[in-house]
């Protein structure tokens, strides 16, 4: 659980917060893993984007958590899990954190969903646990070029800075309000979804101890994501593609995955941008509803 110190300052009604010990000998760099539990039925697992948390999915979680036992996870090092020194946030030491909390909580039946980032850990998850994962709904997945960089230019200015060397961790540690809130509503088309306690939530994260060079250390990682499309002709599991119109991927880039998983299904969603999750949480409802 998080410490009197870190409590989020978000709660979303009905969840409970749960941590997964980590595991001791050759996977002691792993460290605790925080997650969000709300609902009953099958279990549905959440996986958030680069620089946010379980938080992300405050929205959706009510709208879905009478059809399925959700759990929304912490992301290694990232919202309230265990920030571990020298720990590796390339995409397979990610992957290894979603798959701990499948195979430690021992769930079965899963659908995995998840958006950015997540969308690829969740497909890449599904690749490697085809016995325990259902279905895969893949949202916005950040599997291309460029990334966050085609928001706007201050997010361009802002991811080289981070990844600069020298002066990348000191830009990492440096996250002010307006520039924060400026970036993330380069990734909607509708900028109102964008709640100022939510910002204000992860900023209250990002001054954690180490959370600077856990920051830098993602998107130094961000290439990773990239080269784990290799994994997405494995998977069995029936996939559901999600874009949203105004996604920072380009139309080649979501062709691209349609060619690797062309038995997936596709949906895209208008005026919708990058976190469909803070602006169209009814989309993904409707969507994962109707399949429960």
């Amino acid at each position: 659980m998080p410490s009197q110190e870190s409590r989020p300052t978000i709660h979303i009604p009905g969840t409970t917060s749960h941590t997964i010990a980590p595991r001791a000998g050759r996977y002691s760099r792993e460290g605790s893993l925080r997650y969000l539990k709300a609902g009953t039925g099958a279990p549905l697992v959440l996986l958030h984007t680069v620089r946010t948390q379980a938080e992300h999915f405050r929205h959706l979680i009510p709208l879905i958590a009478d059809h399925y036992t959700v759990y929304a996870l912490d992301l290694p090092g990232m919202g309230y899990s265990e920030i571990v020194p020298g720990a590796s946030y390339e995409e397979p030491a990610m992957r290894a954190g979603v798959k701990r909390l499948l195979t430690e909580l021992d769930l079965h039946d899963v659908t995995l969903v998840g958006e950015s980032m997540g969308a690829v850990l969740a497909l890449t998850t599904t690749a490697d646990l085809p016995e325990r994962v259902r279905r895969v709904v893949a949202v916005n997945a950040y599997d291309f070029r460029g990334g966050i960089a085609r928001s706007s230019l201050l997010a361009r200015v802002v991811v080289s800075g981070v990844l600069a060397p020298g002066v990348g961790p000191v830009i990492a540690g440096v996250e002010p309000k307006p520039a924060l809130s400026k970036i993330l509503q380069g990734g909607l088309g509708d900028k109102s979804a964008l709640r100022e306690d939510y910002v204000d939530e992860l900023l209250q994260v990002g001054r954690r101890p180490g959370y600077p060079t856990v920051a830098r250390a993602v998107y130094q990682a961000l290439p990773s994501l990239i080269a784990a499309r290799s994994h997405y002709p494995e998977i069995k599991a029936p996939v559901h593609l999600v874009y949203g119109e105004k996604d920072w991927s380009r139309p080649s880039d979501r062709e691209a995955n349609k060619r690797l998983l062309p038995a997936a299904d596709f949906t895209q969603v208008p005026k919708a941008g990058h976190f469909i999750t803070l602006e169209r949480p009814d989309v993904l409802a409707d969507l994962l509803n109707a399949v429960a």
